[in-house]
């Protein structure tokens, strides 16, 4: 299918387009404290009832790196993009938090560490499912006041316990050099995601999101942790060097 994908990025970063269905996304160097970010998505526009996939659909593309290791996070695949709560300002769509459905290779470097369950990992480069029970906007925002407990280690504990009641998760940590071109395949079915690494089933797992999705391909120097001992610590990181995302070949099929 034809892909019609919008950048999003912060100054000094770029996303060029090589030719059809081959970018590169980069950003600066830089110091902590300044967030640099590049990305591509198919659903700036929308809302998210409108997001335009949903099992059964599969990805492939080929991607590298410019290093192993980079500061920050990158990947690609689907998700509901949940934490934005935009009014509709700067050309996005009005939308609601919501609780997070995910499908993707996803690498984040060791100051993150994004799991609910402590037996997963956690960071490094994954192959990650979040699929949430579905749970209305209206009672999500009755939550809202509970936020500032996250602050406190105790009270952030019991708060991820709880988490795992509505949020489950499957990942598998792959080992490979992503510095060289990979092709990356991810299908998803009703009750079934299933990741490829050049033409080898590297994870599958029963939990599979139910939303609709976006399409997303980023790179960033963020980091977010909410680790075992509840505390709860983002921000960004030292980047000594530009860092840039290659992918080429993207294909989206929805399959009968």
């Amino acid at each position: 299918m034809l892909l019609t994908l919008f950048p999003r990025l912060t100054p000094g970063s770029s996303v060029e387009a090589l030719e059809d269905g081959h970018w590169l996304l980069t950003i600066p160097a830089g110091p902590a404290g300044k967030y640099r970010w590049a990305q591509l998505d198919d659903y700036m526009q929308l809302r998210r009832g409108k997001f335009l996939w949903q099992p059964p659909v599969t990805l492939t593309l080929r991607a590298r790196l410019s290093q192993l290791n980079l500061p920050g996070t990158w990947g690609f695949g689907f998700w509901n993009d949940p934490f934005n709560a935009s009014l509709g300002l700067g050309g996005t769509a009005r939308r609601t938090p919501a609780l997070p459905d995910t499908a993707w290779f996803f690498y984040g470097s060791p100051a993150n560490y994004l799991a609910l369950r402590d037996d997963h990992p956690a960071n490094g480069l994954l192959a990650a499912v979040f699929a949430s029970k579905r749970i209305p906007p209206v009672l999500l925002a009755l939550g809202l006041p509970l936020a500032p407990l996250l602050a406190w280690p105790l009270t952030a504990r019991l708060l991820r316990r709880l988490g795992r009641r509505f949020i489950g998760e499957g990942a598998a940590e792959l080992a490979t050099d992503v510095s060289g071109w990979h092709e990356y395949q991810l299908e998803l079915f009703p009750g079934l995601a299933r990741f490829v690494l050049d033409g080898r089933s590297v994870f599958e797992t029963a939990l599979a999101p139910r939303s609709r999705l976006g399409f997303v391909l980023w790179i960033d120097n963020q980091y977010a942790a909410f680790p075992p001992n509840g505390r709860l610590r983002f921000g960004t990181l030292e980047n000594p060097a530009p860092a840039w995302l290659e992918v080429a070949d993207i294909k989206i099929d929805r399959r009968a």
